[in-house]
């Protein structure tokens, strides 16, 4: 859990930065061509999914700079929070199911349904659904084209869990992008060297040194 302010530590000082008023916050982003109104809601025991991470918009920019193509692709956004790189797809004519824990959910869907385009969702609305890394993936299809991933990489308990919850999802051949804040202290690197390395074929496609902000792409080794 965050206090919103901290963009650096996704985790608070204290219990009170969990008790303070709720408020919400909207903010326009002009993402690819699109208009995108993200409402983030503080102070609602939300965490880290009550704000939109500078990983989720580097995402997005990457794949404006680098021309990814994402109309009719089959998208799956991993610990989604406010959805703004799914959304993203979505308005973008990507089929996208949208997860994140069961608490995130109601900011998803109020932010999809904010976000409808003036004329209809291109292929399907977004469909928002709850994902518990290692728990309840195997519910999940494994026949995606690409797998999102936006500044989840922070806590190294989730780590095997979130290696296995990709091995399922990509195990028809789907690529996953993953944007990461690298955080020394939560060992983020590792995550990339050690855990994901071991079941994928991992290639560092954009380093930002002044944001410390890294975009993986990875896709998954034939099983021995």
């Amino acid at each position: 859990m965050i206090c919103a302010e901290d963009e650096d530590d996704p985790f608070p000082v204290d219990d009170d930065c969990l008790s303070t008023e709720t408020y919400s916050q909207e903010t326009v982003y002009i993402l690819m061509g699109e208009e995108l109104r993200i409402k983030q809601l503080f102070g609602a025991n939300l965490g880290v999914a009550a704000p939109v991470w500078e990983a989720a918009l580097h995402l997005c920019r990457y794949f404006e700079d680098q021309s990814v193509e994402l109309r009719g692709r089959r998208v799956i956004e991993l610990g989604a929070g406010t959805g703004v790189v799914g959304i993203l797809a979505a308005r973008l004519g990507a089929e996208v199911t949208v997860t994140d824990l069961p608490l995130a959910l109601p900011q998803l869907r109020a932010n999809v349904s904010a976000n409808v385009p003036p004329a209809g969702w291109p292929s399907a609305p977004p469909a928002v659904l709850p994902l518990c890394w290692g728990e309840d993936h195997l519910a999940f299809p494994s026949d995606w084209d690409l797998v999102l991933c936006a500044d989840i990489v922070y806590l190294p308990e989730t780590y095997p869990l979130l290696v296995e919850t990709l091995a399922h999802l990509c195990k028809n051949g789907a690529v996953v992008y993953l944007s990461s804040k690298m955080r020394r202290e939560h060992r983020t690197q590792s995550f990339y060297k050690e855990h994901l390395q071991s079941r994928f074929d991992v290639e560092l496609v954009l380093r930002d040194d002044k944001q410390n902000n890294n975009i993986y792409r990875a896709s998954k080794r034939a099983e021995e």
